[in-house]
């Protein structure tokens, strides 16, 4: 069959076989399939769909079309987490060697940040140093010796979704849910995870902007999991405002060893969602019964200082300079000319935050890319200092910026103001975890 048959196949409505999806996936790769073919097929896919045979034989061409870490001979179940992407979202520096430090195993690939939405491998890179461009063997020998190593995609792994993500990226079609379900997956799978615990975000600085749509993606991506033999939790948690009060690699750093030193609150949604995924992984990887034992374990590895402990080791043995991570010393990661408070122009309580807006003010101040290879700037981006239904005198600070470049400052302070709406009124409480969807579920 051509390729347009496929097309207006798809067109129609009709599923493709799973043939028809490996003989796409494959011609695509080897050039044989020209984008303007690819991007009209993304397209009839955002318009008519998938069924899950569909989504979990796209997954499988994706993770075949090139390079698979094998990591069978490391010890238990290897363990993963993901996040779609939020602003303020520090937890894999915090939850990966927390879980390592209650005996989990996790040997985790992970991404940079593009947009508003930051990525694991910026911040890791903001401590000088540590290597995330790591060959498999290194990489396996380091979670040997700590139990936890997160470096950058190595080798050869998935070149279809660095292939089409490309494409979707400047045909609008980002936002299909099969198309984003098989790309994470597809991934997630070719780096060697035997169970996997997603943190889909909702709300307005996500990618999925209401909660009908992040369960459909986790519903989804659950789904492909169980057909493809592997166990998967996916939890749904708010990103109508930051998760965290940082925004920025270094400072987001400093948060999470914060964290790890026990300096943030139980009661705060960055270290409840950190213990939340970390007791799913501790669960799923066979080492807690249930959740309450997981939590207790994660709360000592916290307060005994062990997962601190085992992020210092895994940086050392990345090549990092550990000395930083430890409270006296994580304020030198973070060189600015200047800071600067932003104050409320009105008295009343914190409405609502539009954290997609918040990421994009870090962004300008050069802690994130608009594109694929643009250089950042390590130290600078924002804190919040208050959040959302917290009661605000005039002139009190919504957060304080950490300027390097001052070429956006203005547009940047502009873009926190629109950010930020202020109410005579309080606002109902919105619960950090939406909901949960397990295999077991479906």
């Amino acid at each position: 069959m051509r390729f347009v048959d496929l097309i207006e196949k798809k067109a129609d409505g009709m599923p493709l076989s799973t043939q028809e999806i490996k003989e796409m996936i494959n011609g695509y790769v080897a050039n044989e399939i020209p984008d303007y073919q690819m991007s009209a097929m993304a397209m009839a896919i955002l318009q008519r769909g998938m069924n899950d045979r569909e989504s979990a034989d796209l997954t499988m061409a994706m993770m075949n079309s090139g390079d698979i870490a094998d990591l069978s001979d490391l010890p238990g179940v290897k363990v993963d987490k993901h996040s779609t992407g939020g602003v303020g979202d520090t937890t894999t520096l915090a939850v990966a060697p927390l879980v390592a430090a209650c005996g989990g195993t996790v040997a985790k690939m992970s991404g940079r940040g593009l947009g508003h939405t930051g990525g694991t491998l910026d911040k890791l890179e903001a401590i000088p140093g540590t290597k995330v461009e790591i060959g498999l063997e290194e990489f396996k020998k380091i979670v040997l010796a700590n139990g936890v190593s997160v470096i950058g995609q190595s080798g050869n792994l998935v070149p279809a979704d660095k292939k089409l993500y490309a494409l979707r990226d400047v045909t609008a079609t980002v936002r299909s849910i099969p198309l984003i379900a098989s790309s994470i997956m597809s991934k997630k799978l070719a780096a060697g995870a035997d169970a996997i615990v997603l943190d889909v975000k909702s709300g307005n600085g996500a990618f999925m902007r209401t909660d009908a749509e992040a369960r459909e993606l986790a519903t989804l991506m659950v789904r492909i999991g169980k057909r493809l033999g592997r166990r998967v939790s996916a939890i749904v948690t708010d990103m109508s405002q930051p998760l965290g009060n940082a925004i920025g690699n270094a400072l987001e750093v400093k948060e999470a060893v914060e964290l790890l030193s026990g300096l943030i609150p139980e009661s705060d949604p960055l270290y409840k969602v950190c213990l939340l995924l970390g007791s799913h992984m501790l669960c799923m990887s066979n080492i807690a019964k249930d959740a309450e034992e997981a939590h207790a374990m994660l709360e000592k590895a916290v307060k005994d200082g062990s997962g601190l402990a085992r992020l210092q080791k895994m940086i050392s043995l990345q090549s990092g300079d550990s000395s930083f991570l430890c409270m006296e010393r994580i304020d030198e990661l973070i060189h600015v000319k200047k800071t600067i408070d932003i104050p409320v122009q009105r008295e009343g309580y914190i409405y609502s935050i539009d954290a997609r807006k918040i990421g994009i003010a870090a962004q300008m101040l050069g802690a994130g890319r608009e594109r694929k290879g643009d250089p950042i700037d390590y130290s600078v981006g924002l804190v919040m200092k208050a959040r959302r239904g917290a009661f605000m005198h005039i002139g009190a600070p919504i957060c304080r910026m950490y300027v390097n470049d001052e070429r956006n400052l203005e547009e940047a302070r502009n873009l926190i103001y629109q950010a930020v709406q202020l109410k005579d009124e309080q606002p109902q409480e919105t619960p950090i975890v939406h909901f949960t969807i397990t295999d077991m579920d479906i």
